[in-house]
Parts: C-alpha cells; structure tokens; sequence
C-alpha cells in the first residue's frame, strides 16, 4: 500500500480519537466547567450535528479545491477546533470547539476514499478504503482509551492538546506523503477546481438521483445504526445485565475496537472481490449477532465473545458500502461521499434514540440489542432490492441529462475502468 494511505489513516486516527474520547471525560470535563453531566453531553451530539451538516457543506467547497489541498485545509481546521476545545475558558467556548473539529469529518473521510481509491489499482480500491478507516477504528483500541486514561490522570485538556497535536502530524503527512497530480483523462476530466461551478455542482447534486446511490445510503444508516443501538448502552447493559464492574468496560469497549479493525480489514479485502455478496453475508451475520446478544449479554464470558461480532460484522459494511457510493458516483463523486459519511453519524444517532426509546418502556436491559437487530435486517432487505434492480438493469441511471448517471450505471456493473481511476484522482 502507498505510504500516502498512512498519512489519510493518521488523520482518521485523531477525528475517531476526538470523537469517542469526550464520552470517558465527561465527569471531568462537566467538573472543571461546573456543568451537570447531561450538559456535558452536548459536547457529543453537538459533535454528531456538526458531522452531519459539515459533510455536504465543506464537500461542496471540496468541488472547487483540488483534493489534496482541500485535505489540508480539513485537517487545519480539525486542528483549530481541537485546539480551541483544549483551551477553552468556559464550557460554550469548547462546545463551539467540538462543532468546528466535527465540521471536518465527513468531508475528511468522504474526499479521503476518493484520494485512497485514486492511489492503488482499480481492484484494490475498496483495501484502500478500509487501510484509510483503520485509523478510526484503531482510534477505539488505542486512541480511545489512552486519551481517556491520559485525561484523567492529567486533566482532559492534556487529551484534547494531544489530539491537536495529533492533527499536526496528520497535516504534514498528507503535505509530504500524498501526490499532488494525479489527475487523469484530458484536460483534467473530473478534477475539482475545473469547468463551471455551477456545473460542477449539479453534477455532484446530480448522484442523489441515482437509485442505487440512495440505496446504499440507507443502508448505511440502518446498518451501521444497528451497531450503536447496542453499543450506545454498553455500559448499563453490562453492568446491569452481564455483571461486569464498571471499570470493565473500558476493556469491553477495546474487545468491541478490535473486532472493528478486524472486519474493517476483511471487508476491505472481499468487496474487491464480491461487493454485493459481502454484503448480503455482514449484514446477515449482524442481525443474527445482535439478536443473539439480547441474551448472550446476561452472562459475562458470552458478553464477551458476542461484542467484538457486532464490531466486526458492523464494521465489515463500511468499505463496500463507500466503495458503492463511489462506483456509483464515478464522474462526481465528492458530496455523495461525503454525505455517505454523515450517513453513519445520521444512523448513530438515529439508533441512539430508538434504543433509549425501547429502554423508557420498561423493555429490559438488553432490548437495544432487538432495535438493532431489526436495523440491520432492514438494510439486509435494501441490499436484496438494490441487487435485483441492479440485474434488471437501468435502474440506477439520473433522469436529468449527462452523462455522469450513464458512467455510474457502468461503473456500477463494471466497478473497474481507466475512467474509475481518473474521476477517483487526488486533484
């Protein structure tokens, strides 16, 4: 893999690591500021909101920035908002901190599947998808926890200072590491910052009208919400239900990161190979395992084996489904990668909210398990429909005029092609 990958998942390490730390710092962050923890927890959703509306927003500016530069920018801004987050004096100050670092996130991780697929051969795309999001997700086995070990021990703002500097490295990687010209086809075919702004947005507006684009983002939502149906209530679940002491589930939650990593790489790996077929068996697999775990989640040693399932036949959906976004997508893929991104963040808390609901209801501990089960089985169904209008043909293509729909439709079938590697360039 080109070292260029490294200097992407650096980046995704530190956005999954300000992501997930603030939820173990929470006591200590609501302390310093004199806040309750409820409060405190607006550092999370505000998080979550600004990922969801800075998606589209800055992938539109990425349109009219070539990629690499527009990388940069992302990361500087990322490092902004950290930075702010680390020196804040009162508690709005580093509530604005978080919504700036968020606005980075779907953009860094949309524009950066569209560079990692651009660097490496046609089949190996979807590999170079997931080497990008293993930085997130060895964010949770490593990231996660000895930021939240390192705030404790010497106050949060130590967390969120290293964080910052984390976005430093990232920033230099991708100037150093990442090639400046890869645009193919003449004239800069595809390459942001080209041709008319206006077209150049309606194309990328355009991909919302492919039916297998908004397919592949439901299934993103449903699928990936029903992973944090359950891991949103992993600590009462655990604790009220497996027996667990709370100090353990720091390690559960590791148990769950390494899972993460493992189907994030395997998934990597087989949608190369079989795209539609990965995904009819994660998604399958995780319905079944979340299921399982309503009652596997009563006794510790089965608690333990079944939650590094849910995080890697969760996270096994993640590069196909990006991957599709993108063969989809081919001739103007930024904001539809990017809004696939949000995706996740809009399935999170989507999930979130259905799980807390079911638990109001006197359901039981575990019963967040059962709304995430029933999430995945939907997006399996959607991946049944996507898959039969597919072979129907024509399914996918825009009905507005162009020839982005067309290419998609084709590189949907095809998922290789000189003109997939060209639309995917760096800038």
């Amino acid at each position: 893999m080109p070292l260029a990958l490294l200097a992407l998942a650096l980046g995704a390490f530190g956005i999954g690591t300000t992501e997930f730390v603030i939820m173990g710092l929470l006591p200590e962050v609501a302390g310093d500021f004199g806040v309750s923890v409820p409060t405190a927890g607006y550092l999370t959703t505000g998080y979550a909101l600004g990922v969801v509306v800075g998606a589209p927003l800055l992938a539109v500016l990425g349109t009219r920035v070539p990629r690499k530069r527009m990388l940069m920018l992302l990361m500087g801004l990322f490092i902004l908002g950290n930075a702010v987050s680390a020196a804040a004096p009162v508690f709005g100050v580093m509530l604005a901190g978080r919504v700036i670092a968020s606005l980075t996130h779907g953009a860094f991780f949309g524009i950066g599947s569209i560079v990692a697929a651009g660097l490496v051969a046609p089949q190996r795309k979807a590999a170079a998808i997931s080497m990008m999001f293993t930085g997130l997700t060895v964010a949770n086995v490593v990231g996660v926890p000895a930021g939240t070990m390192l705030g404790q021990q010497l106050g949060w703002r130590v967390t969120f200072g290293a964080v910052t500097v984390l976005g430093v490295l990232g920033l230099l990687g991708i100037a150093v590491l990442v090639p400046a010209g890869q645009a193919g086809g003449p004239d800069g075919a595809g390459e942001p910052g080209r041709g008319g702004t206006r077209s150049r947005i309606r194309g990328e507006l355009a991909a919302f009208r492919n039916v297998q684009v908004l397919l592949a983002m439901a299934m993103t939502v449903l699928g990936f919400g029903g992973v944090f149906a359950a891991i949103t209530y992993i600590a009462p679940m655990m604790t009220g239900a497996a027996g667990y002491a709370a100090p353990s589930v720091t390690w559960l939650l590791v148990l769950f990161g390494l899972g993460m990593v493992a189907g994030n790489l395997v998934g990597g790996r087989l949608a190369d190979r079989a795209l539609m077929p990965l995904l009819f068996t994660a998604l399958t697999a995780l319905a079944l395992v979340l299921a399982l775990f309503v009652f596997t989640a009563y006794d510790k040693v089965a608690a333990a084996v079944t939650l590094p399932l849910v995080g890697a036949f969760g996270f096994a959906t993640v590069p196909p489904l990006q991957k599709r976004v993108l063969d989809q997508t081919a001739d103007a893929p930024t904001l539809a990668s990017a809004v696939n991104i949000g995706a996740f963040n809009l399935g999170n808390a989507l999930a979130a909210w259905l799980g807390g609901v079911v638990l109001d209801a006197g359901a039981g501990p575990t019963s967040p398990n059962w709304v995430g089960a029933l999430l995945a089985g939907t997006a399996l169904a959607l991946a049944v429909v996507s898959a039969v209008l597919e072979r129907r043909g024509g399914a996918g293509e825009f009905t507005g005029p162009g020839s982005a729909g067309r290419a998609s439709t084709a590189h949907a079938s095809a998922g290789t092609g000189a003109r997939a590697v060209q639309t995917a360039a760096v800038e």
